[in-house]
């Protein structure tokens, strides 16, 4: 269960404070979607791999669910350095079932929403029936592996059902960290995760192929925070100052012991959830047209996302 998060009070006006905090969270909620609102993929990003590893590897990548990210628009980076890496991509037009699933070893879906505009109340809406996550769950447990990411309000609540079938909990709101984040960005929801700050977790996807391949800094840019089910291992852990804010009542809640990506064995199959999309894009934001996502300099974000698909393609062990 989620606690309330505590902000000690100055002395002085208790209301002053009350102020600072609901502006600050409006200010978090804004910054967002103004970004948002000013993205392009950045056309000059390095999509070449040294060592390509995914040999032919079929991809299933969903576009049929009113998705913020497809191929051809802020996720082309992404698909573009998969199939440098030698994966075959395929834009899925359909509504998941069996039939459609069917012979693809990994499934992406990033940021599914239940309405066409993101700004709209229907965007939160489920993004998918119970039939298609019933598909989506069986396939995982028969061998699949799915990289569902799940951004922050309306995303999270457009993924929540999907999510359940795996166990993993989404805040559906924004997480923030005043201590944890990119500080020469001064946004508190550009979470910084590297091996000095313990945030990092230990698995495969952290791990590589290779010595060179270790993940040893990650950023994100504004996203939600994740719950995995017992027996799933954190990625991108959240630290005890991080915040979940919720978008309607601008509400407060400690994230502690919540992550930002997580991996998870299902059946015979696995799976990865990540509460951020834009750390495995590669894009230009704001009228400054600012690196974002695997473009920007001195992260590993762009090997975390090829190691994120080795492991679901069972590539790295």
């Amino acid at each position: 269960m989620m606690t309330r998060w505590k902000i000690p009070r100055p002395a002085g006006d208790p209301g002053a404070s009350r102020l600072k905090r609901w502006v600050g969270a409006c200010l978090l909620v804004l910054g967002a979607a103004t970004a948002a609102g000013q993205q392009i993929p950045d056309p000059n990003f390095d999509v070449t791999v040294a060592r390509p590893a995914a040999n032919q590897t079929k991809v299933l990548f969903d576009e049929a669910h009113f998705n913020f990210h497809t191929t051809t628009g802020r996720y082309q980076s992404f698909a573009r350095l998969l199939e440098h890496d030698g994966c075959v991509m395929t834009s899925n037009q359909q509504k998941f079932s069996r039939p459609t699933l069917a012979g693809y070893a990994v499934l992406v879906i990033a940021n599914a929403l239940g309405a066409a505009n993101m700004g709209a109340a229907e965007a939160g809406n489920p993004a998918f029936t119970e039939e298609e996550c019933l598909a989506v769950a069986a396939w995982v447990r028969a061998g699949g592996g799915l990289l569902l990411i799940a951004d922050h309000s309306p995303m999270g609540a457009a993924a929540e059902r999907l999510g359940r079938q795996f166990g993993v909990d989404m805040s559906k709101g924004y997480t923030s960290d005043p201590e944890h984040h990119a500080m020469e960005s001064k946004n508190e929801g550009f979470l910084l995760f590297n091996r000095e700050n313990g945030l990092l977790g230990e698995h495969a996807i952290m791990r590589g192929l290779l010595p060179n391949e270790r993940i040893s800094r990650v950023q994100s840019f504004t996203g939600q925070s994740l719950r995995g089910p017992d027996g799933s291992t954190v990625l991108l852990k959240l630290a005890d100052t991080a915040i979940d804010v919720d978008r309607t009542t601008k509400s407060r809640t400690s994230a502690a012991g919540r992550a930002q990506g997580i991996a998870l064995p299902f059946g015979e199959g696995r799976g990865v959830v990540m509460g951020e999309a834009a750390m495995l894009s590669a894009q230009l934001a704001g009228p400054e047209k600012r690196a974002m996502g695997m473009n920007q300099p001195g992260l590993d974000n762009k090997q975390l996302t090829l190691n994120i698909v080795h492991w679901l393609a069972r590539i790295l062990h």
